[in-house]
């Protein structure tokens, strides 16, 4: 089938679009990575062996496998050629603790575990707790080799048929709010982001540089539509500042999808103009907040669109904002893309009406099944509207404004609730990172005897900067409303953050929470 008729079905598989771009244009570059390159032939027959591996061990459509390590062409390989397969994949982060490690591999209930070396040392004696047969990605001492375990060359796996709410992957929450909860995402939750993702114009003439782990759902939603769009994918296995931008100028780069501190980090490298960055057509971001200072700096100095995403793992409905068209809405994450109903909803369930404030709510193809062996915490996070259609709560607080831009004001666990007034933690941070003097900002509430609760601030300068945490305290409260104030300001080096660039407000309040407030 051609694959324009295959974009048009209301449900096939990324496998299959890959199979199609191998047969299109088979000497396509499809992945490279550090002087490597795979292309869309060779992809496609790696995948196969993959596959046919796993049916020869006994590994069923979906039956689950895990993998962890730093990205590579193998990783890429094993994940994909586990979807041929009907596979459900867990990909978990390689700096989670070796007890969670365990753990969450015993929770996903995977038959197999492909790991790095790496990955293996850091286990210790952790390692005896998992009893999933373990695959060398690398050929290290860490399992037994991937060489030697993938099926010969030009073996064929037996056809499988899947259906669309087959669990693809299994995706561990980033722990930013305490254990990593399991989120189950169908085949059909991929399928609608390749189509929500071809209006990037990912394309066999599209070069994508991926700088985010493969365990990132982030990464995937654009890495998985990528590629099934025929385009030639650059892998980082970490990031850096510099070396992204020599990727980018030396391959030629099109399209890029990263967090904000990423943009945050390129953006503030001295020789960012020296590069050669005239080939980019679309920046998108998402997972974290991106403050409209930094979008309107990408758009002015950056070649090519800007589209900002706003949505959740567990999905639901996203917004998408190109940036470089509405210069006048970089304070919003723009509107619901076309097919996602987001709604408001106030603290009874009950819908409120464009701009009034309350928990954003959404609906789309891209919903999880729901969360991995934990029903009750599933059904928290679902609300229905007066049809009985299933929403997901997003957790986050938020108003449309009267042109149906969402305005985020911020997640509903961070609130500070101070003398019975609402103070949303990104509106002070955006005022702390007006100063001159400030790098990066977070805010988050501290008890306080007299106001229940009150703001505090942790900041990191910019380099050279000399002012104290008591100027820049009094600078900030003489534009904040009294209820917003902050009692205290902490100079930090750096703020905790987790791979996808979240800041980790937990460890600041572990930290920092017993810290006496006025």
């Amino acid at each position: 089938m051609q694959i324009a008729n295959l974009l048009e079905q209301d449900f096939s598989t990324i496998s299959t679009l890959i199979r199609a771009h191998a047969e299109a244009h088979p000497a396509q570059p499809a992945l490279v990575q550090e002087g490597r390159t795979l292309n869309y032939r060779d992809l496609d027959a790696a995948m196969d062996r993959v596959a046919a591996a796993l049916q020869r061990d006994g590994i069923a459509p979906r039956d689950v496998i895990a993998i962890c390590s730093a990205t590579s062409l193998e990783y890429a390989v094993v994940f994909l050629g586990s979807v041929r397969a009907g596979v459900t994949v867990a990909p978990l982060a390689p700096d989670s603790t070796p007890v969670g490690l365990a753990a969450m591999v015993a929770d996903a209930g995977a038959k197999l575990f492909f790991l790095s070396d790496g990955v293996a040392g850091s286990l210790g004696d952790v390692a005896t707790m998992i009893g999933a047969r373990r695959i060398a990605l690398d050929d290290s001492t860490a399992g037994a080799a991937l060489s030697t375990w993938l099926a010969a060359p030009g073996f064929v796996p037996q056809a499988v048929e899947i259906e669309p709410q087959w669990p693809f992957n299994i995706i561990y929450s980033s722990g930013t709010t305490g254990m990593p909860k399991g989120i189950v995402m169908p085949y059909a939750f991929r399928w609608a982001q390749v189509k929500l993702f071809r209006v990037l114009g990912y394309g066999p003439g599209a070069v994508v540089l991926v700088s985010i782990p493969l365990y990132s759902n982030m990464t995937l939603s654009s890495f998985l539509p990528a590629l099934s769009l025929g385009a030639t994918v650059v892998l980082m296995a970490k990031f850096d500042a510099g070396h992204y931008l020599a990727l980018s100028q030396e391959h030629r780069v099109t399209h890029s999808m990263m967090v904000p501190v990423q943009f945050q980090r390129i953006m503030a490298r001295p020789d960012f103009d020296s590069y050669d960055l005239s080939s980019f057509c679309v920046k998108s971001c998402g997972s974290a907040p991106f403050p409209a200072a930094l979008k309107a700096d990408v758009v002015t100095r950056w070649p090519g669109g800007l589209v900002e995403y706003y949505g959740m793992t567990e999905g639901g409905g996203v917004c998408a904002l190109p940036a470089h068209e509405r210069p006048d809405k970089l304070h919003t994450v723009g509107k619901p893309a076309a097919g996602h109903d987001m709604r408001v909803i106030d603290e009874e369930g009950r819908e409120l009406p464009r701009g009034e404030i309350g928990e954003i709510v959404g609906r789309s193809g891209t919903m999880m099944v729901g969360y991995h062996n934990l029903p009750a915490k599933t059904a928290e996070v679902e609300w229905f509207d007066a049809e009985g259609r299933r929403f997901i709560r997003s957790g986050d607080i938020g108003r449309f404004d009267e042109d149906g831009y969402l305005v985020l004001l911020d997640r509903k666990k961070d609130m500070v609730i101070s003398g019975g007034f609402n103070v949303y933690p990104i509106d002070l941070e955006n005022v702390l990172r007006r100063h001159q003097d400030v790098a990066d900002a977070a805010v988050f509430g501290v008890p306080s005897e007299r106001w229940g609760e009150s703001p505090m601030a942790c900041v990191v300068l910019r380099a050279g900067s000399t002012t104290t945490a008591d100027a820049l305290m009094a600078w900030a409260n003489g534009q904040l409303a009294k209820a917003q104030r902050l009692a205290a300001v902490k100079l930090v080096a750096s703020l905790p953050r987790s791979d996808i660039g979240k800041i980790l407000k937990r460890e600041l309040r572990a930290t920092w929470g017993a810290v006496p407030a006025p």
